[in-house]
């Protein structure tokens, strides 16, 4: 069996209760051994101070490698930096560099008037200070404001040209979605590693909202058998059985890493990992 390299993304708490979520998750996943893991950036730099927090946290008393996302949105270019600065002050070598949504019911897009116009920009200045392994994302199917996929994958050829090493996707559910993405990258030129985003299905109706909003196709076939689990109380049996199985389908096709989007509840992507071979490894540390 082909056991493959992991990594997982986490959320920064909201509150006490979020807090305790979030330990309880990196508690039961650290033992996997992750290559890295991630904290996410909120939707208008909404949670900033919290993800720093986390990051610098997790950094300290975990002993994993803790990547923080970054965006461009409502800051100017000093104020991004000098987060990457404290980042980088407190042993925080890695980012994953985003532009970022806008805040919700603000519409599309706008820099700041004295920010990071776009994610290449940001990847060339993170890029420039050298204390930095960056990260993207990659969008094996169009994102909603993508002309087409072709202006997808010219858009990450320009994100790995402007400094960055490798490339996460967005998720997908059928292992054909990326290994078209894949093909279509080494086309057009794009030779950095691509991360197959995966995303165990915790809450299908959740799951499919999400997907639609961003751009990912739900197949006919998974609204049958969700809707069939869900009435047999069979939903998360099913939900681990398809992620493993597009995991599996991945790694005969020649991938060797997938990184994980855990929505802090580490169950379903423990018992994949599992299911793929992947046994614990290393014990947390204390928190110090």
């Amino acid at each position: 069996m082909i056991v493959p390299n992991i990594s997982f993304e986490f959320f920064p708490p909201k509150s006490l209760e979020g807090s305790f979520r979030l330990w309880d998750t990196v508690q039961t996943l650290a033992p996997m051994d992750p290559r890295f893991v991630s904290v996410t950036y909120g939707a208008g730099g909404t949670t900033r101070e919290l993800t720093r927090d986390a990051v610098d946290t997790l950094h300290k008393s975990s002993g994993l490698n803790v990547a923080a996302h970054l965006t461009c949105v409502d800051s100017s270019r000093e104020e991004t930096l000098a987060i990457a600065r404290d980042f980088a002050a407190a042993g925080v070598s890695e980012i994953v560099a985003l532009r970022g949504d806008p805040p919700k019911d603000s519409g599309a897009f706008q820099p700041h008037p004295d920010g990071f116009a776009n994610s290449c920009e940001l990847i060339s200045a993170l890029a420039e200070t050298g204390h930095f392994s960056v990260r993207v994302g990659a969008y094996p199917e169009k994102h909603p404001e993508a002309a087409d996929q072709a202006a997808d994958i010219d858009w990450l050829k320009r994100k790995i040209d402007a400094g960055a090493s490798e490339a996460i996707t967005q998720f997908f559910f059928e292992a054909d979605t990326f290994f078209r993405f894949r093909d279509a990258c080494v086309k057009a030129g794009i030779d950095a590693p691509i991360i197959p985003g995966i995303l165990p299905i915790e809450n299908w109706q959740n799951a499919r909202r999400f997907s639609l909003a961003c751009g990912a196709n739900v197949p006919a076939w998974m609204d049958d058998l969700f809707d069939k689990a869900i009435r047999d109380d069979r939903h998360d049996l099913l939900a681990t059985a398809l992620a493993t199985e597009l995991c599996s389908n991945l790694l005969e096709g020649g991938v060797e890493d997938l990184h994980f989007y855990t929505l802090n509840r580490p169950d379903l992507t423990r018992d994949i990992c599992h299911a793929l071979g992947v046994t614990p490894r290393v014990e947390l540390r204390d928190v110090a």
